[in-house]
């Protein structure tokens, strides 16, 4: 299958492309580069080193004989995505390439503007493109479980059946996301799904948890290889930031109370879930969604599991949220659709933990503790990083 991964110089991106290209897929992959220049606006770095795009398809080659193709460009540049999807025409195309971070799309209006306008518009010039040159073509887009919010019902993956007034329909999930980012996602699913039902498209959209841990079977056979650890306040995941701080012997932060609880998933069964969902392709007309993620727990229960599994003493502190946010909440989400198609589910353990610290304490002396905290606040239109530029 020729697979086009969007996004392919990213956290997820390039462990996604190599892991497809190890399973005997033809890979290429496109990106502006523009999540290195984040680090250089906000003074933070990846904890573990990372190659350039040449270096690394250069050492995927060099190591596996196989050849991944490279499209410099920039989504939001409608010519370049048509000539990009017409030259390579692939089967399937991996839509990974957007501005991820809720507290990056808070910062201030600007940011907030760059955000939606990054995401939506390059999603839209995506599905243009798709239209225009082969509408076989799958998308498979990474949504996120934001997206939903947190209802006092049920999560169904992304439909929904409802009776009202003696009549049945199945309409798309309700969504009340909780920030500009979440908000561009739900945009995307919405505009894809319109595509699918008007031009007949085939798409599926993979509303994804909170993703922790850093290696791949594929990215652990070479430094040149290594993708993103990110821990910063804007960037970070809660349980890579909580790993650094314990190694660091700082007191793990949680945000409010900590009840506030998510889907996780470990990064090795990211990349696993994009080659099921390549491999088993969505209907004609069908915008399909799955909830992907294989274990929920609370940001309070993270930091208790990590603080029990630290060797060394780890205590826990409760701060200001800087969110808007429900803290005490209902969460019960449906994930089977990926489970059902062949997932095996790599739940967080002591083990997986136990690697965690290992990659931090070999990294420590990059670490920055002042880019841990958080300096972005909801409630404020111009946050105090905003403000400090």
């Amino acid at each position: 299958m020729r697979i086009l991964v969007l996004g392919g110089d990213g956290y997820l991106g390039w462990p996604t492309a190599i892991h497809l290209s190890a399973a005997g897929h033809d890979v290429a992959v496109s990106d502006n580069y523009v999540r290195r220049s984040y680090d250089e606006e906000l003074g933070a770095s990846s904890l573990v080193p990372i190659a350039s795009m040449d270096d690394r398809v250069a050492a995927w080659h060099e190591i596996t004989g196989k050849k991944i193709k490279v499209y410099p460009g920039d989504l939001c540049d409608a010519p370049f995505v048509h000539s990009m999807v017409a030259d390579y025409h692939p089967d399937t195309i991996v839509h990974f390439a957007e501005q991820r971070s809720a507290p990056y799309s808070m910062i201030d209006q600007k940011h907030a503007v760059y955000t939606q306008t990054n995401n939506v518009v390059g999603n839209l010039n995506v599905l243009y493109a798709i239209a225009d040159v082969d509408r076989d073509i799958h998308l498979v887009k990474l949504g996120t479980m934001g997206e939903y919010g947190t209802p006092n019902i049920d999560i169904e993956e992304g439909w929904i059946t409802i009776n009202h007034k003696g009549r049945t329909d199945r309409v798309l999930y309700p969504k009340r996301p909780g920030s500009f980012y979440h908000l561009s996602k739900v945009h995307d699913s919405h505009n894809i799904e319109f595509a699918c039902r008007i031009w007949g498209l085939r798409a599926t959209d993979l509303n994804q948890g909170v993703v922790y841990g850093v290696e791949t079977e594929a990215t652990k056979l070479d430094p040149r290889l290594a993708t993103r650890f990110d821990y910063d306040g804007v960037f970070g995941t809660v349980l890579n930031r909580m790993i650094v701080q314990a190694v660091l012997g700082l007191p793990l932060t949680v945000y409010g109370t900590g009840g506030q609880t998510r889907g996780l998933l470990n990064i090795v069964d990211t990349v696993e879930c994009l080659r099921i969902t390549c491999e088993n392709r969505a209907d004609k007309g069908e915008f399909r969604v799955f909830n992907q993620f294989t274990e929920s727990m609370s940001v309070r229960q993270i930091a208790d599991t990590i603080a029990k599994d630290y060797p060394g003493e780890a205590t826990i502190e409760e701060i200001e949220n800087p969110r808007v946010e429900l803290e005490d909440h209902y969460y019960n989400a449906i994930h089977t659709a990926l489970v059902d198609l062949g997932l095996v589910p790599t739940l967080l353990s002591e083990t997986l933990i136990d690697s965690l610290f290992g990659i931090v304490e070999q990294n420590q002396h990059r670490i920055d503790q002042a880019a841990i905290q958080p300096t972005v606040r909801w409630r404020e239109t111009s946050s105090e990083l905003a403000l400090s530029k």
